[in-house]
C-alpha cells in the first residue's frame, strides 16, 4: 500500500473522500510514523491514546463526509484553545490547564472533519522563535537533531517535515509561522490580518499584530487548509468578510510581467553569511516565470519599525501576562525573556502606545507606497540558519551582537507591522547544510495573489523542495519530555 503519510494532503483527502482508504488506515499510518519519529524531535505534545484515536477514526469511516480534513490526524498549536485538550503556552505555569471550548478556526478544523491527536510544541508564550519549554522540552530540527526547530510554530513545521501531519496551524506575531517554515523545508503563511478570526477572546479590537495561519508541505495544501481557516465570524468583529472558499479555487497564474522589489537585508540588518545569495538565488527562480526581480528599498529606516514593534509587544504581552507577574508564586515560574517584555510594558502609558500605533500606521504606508512600482516583495523569513538547540538565542550575527533576545529576527517585523500577506517558502540549503526560507509578501489583503506567486514558485521545481529529512536523522533517542494525557 502508498506510504499513506507521504501523500501531499490534497492527494489523501482524495484518497479518503472517495473512500479509497479509510480514515482508521489513515490513522494507524500517522500514529505508527509519530511513535518511531516524534522521540527525536518532541514536535507533537499532549498527545491523545492510540485507543481512542483509532475510535474516532473508525467514527470518521462510518460518518458521512464531511469536508477536505475528513479523518485527517491535526495537531493544534499549544497556544490555541483545544475543547478537552490541554493548552500549556509552553509555561509550567498552565501545565494542568485543559481548555473548555475551542478557538474559532479549530471549530472550523472539527467542522471540516479533522481529528485531533494532540498538541504542538512552543516556546513559553511564544517568547523567541525557537522551541523550547519547562514543560515538554526543546523540539530539535528534522535535518539536524542538534540544531534549533524553529519558533514558535517549531513543533508544527518538525511535524510537517516528517510527514507526521498532512498539515498544521500556526501563529505569527514576530515571524512564528515565517522562521519555522524556512528551517524546516516547508511552507508557512501569515495571512492578512482578520483572515482567519482570532479568538474568541475578551479583546477584540487592539490585537492585531499575532496572526492565526497555514503550514503545509505544498502550496495547494497551504491554500487548502486556509479555505477551513478563514472567513468572518461575528464573534470576531475585525474577521474579514471575502468567501474563504477562494482559496480552493486554482492557484495558476501568469506571472510575466510580475514585479518582485527584493529587500535585502533593509539597509543593514545582519545576516548570517550566504543568506542573502541563497535568497536572492531562490528568489531569481521566478524569472523562468516571467516575473522581474528589482532591488529596492524601503523609504523608513529599520530601528523606527524596529522601536515600533518592540512598544508594542511590550505593551500587549504585559496587558496578557501581568497577573502572572504581580503574582510572587508564578512570576518566579516565567522565563526572563517573558518577564523583560512585561516590565516593558508596565513602563509604557497610553501615550506612549497610541504615538507606536501612529508610527505603525507610517511604517504601513512606507510599504504600501512600494507597492505602486511592485507587486509583490521579498525578504529573507530569518537573517541566520538554525542555531544549537541548547541556545537561548543567537548572541550576535556577523559580528554584531544582538540587544534583545528576538532581535536576530528584526527581518520579519516590517510585514508584520504593516499588516501583509507574508509567505515563508523554502529557499535552499546553506553553506553548512541548513535550510533556510524566503518570505514572498503581498499588498494589504492579497492573500490569494501571494499564494499563486508561491504555486508559480513551487512549480518551477526548486530541487531542495524533494529534500527530505534523512531516516538516520530522526532514529536517534534524543530526550523529549512529551507527555501522553
Amino acid at each position: 500500500m502508498t506510504d499513506l503519510p507521504m501523500l501531499a494532503a490534497n492527494d489523501l483527502a482524495a484518497l479518503i473522500r472517495t473512500r479509497a482508504v479509510s480514515c482508521r488506515e489513515v490513522m494507524t499510518a500517522c500514529l505508527d510514523r509519530i511513535d518511531r519519529l516524534n522521540p527525536a524531535v518532541n514536535a507533537i505534545v499532549s498527545r491523545l491514546g492510540r485507543g481512542d484515536l483509532l475510535r474516532q477514526a473508525e467514527a470518521m469511516d462510518a460518518a458521512p463526509y464531511s469536508g477536505w480534513m475528513h479523518g485527517f490526524p491535526h495537531a493544534v498549536k499549544d497556544f490555541s484553545h483545544v475543547r478537552g485538550m490541554p493548552t500549556t503556552f509552553g509555561s509550567p505555569i498552565l501545565a494542568n490547564a485543559v481548555s473548555d471550548a475551542d478557538a474559532i478556526f479549530v471549530e472550523r478544523l472539527r467542522a471540516a472533519g479533522a481529528i485531533l491527536i494532540g498538541r504542538t510544541n512552543v516556546p513559553e508564550f511564544g517568547m523567541g522563535s525557537h522551541t523550547y519549554n519547562t514543560v515538554f522540552g526543546t523540539t530539535r530540527n528534522p535535518y539536524d537533531l542538534s540544531k534549533s526547530a524553529g519558533g514558535s510554530s517549531g513543533g508544527a513545521a518538525a511535524a510537517l517535515a516528517l510527514r507526521m501531519v498532512p498539515v498544521a496551524d500556526g501563529s505569527d506575531f514576530g515571524g512564528s509561522l515565517r522562521n519555522p517554515a524556512g528551517w524546516n523545508n516547508v511552507f508557512g503563511f501569515r495571512p492578512s490580518p482578520g483572515r482567519v478570526p482570532f479568538g474568541p477572546t475578551p479583546e477584540l479590537f487592539m490585537q492585531q499584530l499575532g496572526i492565526e495561519g497555514a503550514m503545509a508541505r505544498t502550496v495547494t495544501d497551504l491554500a487548502m487548509l486556509l479555505s477551513v481557516m478563514a472567513g468572518y465570524d461575528s464573534r470576531a468583529p475585525l474577521s474579514l468578510t471575502a468567501d474563504p472558499a477562494v482559496f480552493a479555487q486554482p492557484l495558476q497564474r501568469d506571472m510575466r510581467g510580475v514585479r518582485i522589489g527584493w529587500l535585502g537585508d533593509l539597509g543593514g540588518i545582519p545576516t548570517a553569511p550566504g543568506m542573502l545569495d541563497m535568497c536572492l538565488g531562490a528568489l531569481r527562480r521566478l524569472e523562468a516565470a516571467g516575473c522581474i526581480v528589482e532591488p529596492t528599498s524601503l523609504s523608513i529606516g529599520r530601528e523606527a519599525m524596529w522601536d515600533t514593534f518592540v512598544t508594542i509587544r511590550h505593551g500587549l504581552n504585559a496587558a496578557a501576562l501581568a497577573g502572572f507577574y504581580h503574582d510572587k508564586r508564578t512570576r518566579d515560574l516565567l522565563k526572563p525573556e517573558t518577564r523583560w517584555e512585561i516590565e516593558g510594558g508596565l513602563r509604557l502609558s497610553a501615550v506612549d502606545l497610541l504615538a507606536a500605533s501612529a508610527q505603525r500606521s507610517a511604517v504601513y504606508q512606507a510599504w504600501r507606497t512600494l507597492f505602486d512600482s511592485f507587486d509583490f516583495l521579498a525578504l529573507p523569513s530569518a537573517q541566520v540558519f538554525p542555531f544549537d538547540a541548547g541556545l537561548h538565542w543567537p548572541a550576535e550575527i556577523a559580528g554584531i551582537a544582538m540587544d534583545s533576545y528576538h532581535r536576530w529576527m528584526e527581518i520579519v517585523v516590517g510585514p508584520t507591522l504593516a499588516g501583509l500577506p507574508s509567505l515563508a517558502v523554502p529557499a535552499g540549503f546553506g553553506p553548512d547544510g541548513l535550510p533556510g526560507g524566503l518570505q514572498l509578501i503581498g499588498p494589504s489583503q492579497q492573500d490569494f495573489a501571494v499564494l499563486q506567486l508561491a504555486y508559480a514558485y513551487e512549480q518551477t521545481r526548486p530541487p531542495w523542495l524533494s529534500v527530505l529529512p534523512a531516516a538516520a536523522a530522526v532514529s536517534g533517542t534524543v530526550s523529549s519530555g512529551a507527555r501522553e494525557h
